[in-house]
């Protein structure tokens, strides 16, 4: 009877564990989170959601290793989750831009393969729309960007979400410095949506591309009295 009682309080504690490296992870107090999360770990060696608040983390860390081993971790044992490979291919992607050039080249392949396959796994997963218009956009021609790819990906924002679509279709003018188009995207995403990224997006275009501070003022007194 003591040892059955004894397997359920380390049970209790274990769940306890998870539950604190929630709360803590949800106040940004990412280290002592990650110490509960990994001591869960220890007894619940295949938790999914552990193994990808672990990646997180080390995420919001700039450990990109520890995030690309987690995320691989995930993609690996659930190849059906699209997050997994969206996760996967960000952390990668990050990890590339903060090397040589000649290193970055030999993940672009898999970083693009990642989040080609996230998009084709779920139809509405919008951060890997977001992604892949981002990639495109910033890759040279030679090693596969291409304009017409990132407006694809925009196009699928626009169905799924027409701020995040005229936002994208916004990102990629301001890109290829087409200011005047850009603003006439940015400012269909505010007014249909009317939030802070809607009015920073415009904001800064505003005051940074178009050098225009009397549209820049004027937006801000409109949107801080709204």
């Amino acid at each position: 009877m003591q040892l059955f009682f004894l397997f359920f309080s380390l049970i209790a504690f274990s769940q306890s564990n998870f539950e604190k490296g929630e709360k803590l992870f949800v106040q940004k107090k990412y280290n002592e989170a990650k110490q509960l999360f990994q001591d869960y770990l220890k007894s619940h060696p295949n938790h999914s959601k552990t193994i990808e608040y672990l990646g997180d983390i080390a995420g919001y860390q700039k450990k990109w290793d520890e995030a690309i081993d987690n995320y691989k971790k995930l993609k690996t044992s659930f190849p059906k989750i699209a997050n997994y490979w969206y996760k996967y291919g960000g952390a990668l992607g990050m990890k590339a831009k903060e090397s040589n050039k000649f290193k970055a080249l030999g993940m672009i392949d898999e970083v693009e393969e990642s989040f080609l396959t996230a998009a084709k796994l779920d139809s509405k997963h919008i951060e890997t729309r977001w992604a892949l218009v981002m990639l495109y956009v910033e890759l040279p021609a030679i090693i596969g960007g291409s304009e017409k790819k990132s407006q694809k990906y925009a196009d699928e924002l626009m169905i799924l979400s027409k701020v995040d679509g005229y936002l994208a279709k916004g990102y990629i003018d301001i890109y290829f410095k087409r200011y005047t188009k850009a603003e006439i995207n940015y400012k269909k995403a505010h007014e249909i949506g009317n939030s802070k990224t809607t009015f920073e997006k415009l904001y800064d275009l505003y005051l940074n591309k178009l050098k225009d501070k009397a549209k820049a003022n004027k937006l801000k007194l409109e949107f801080e009295n709204k």
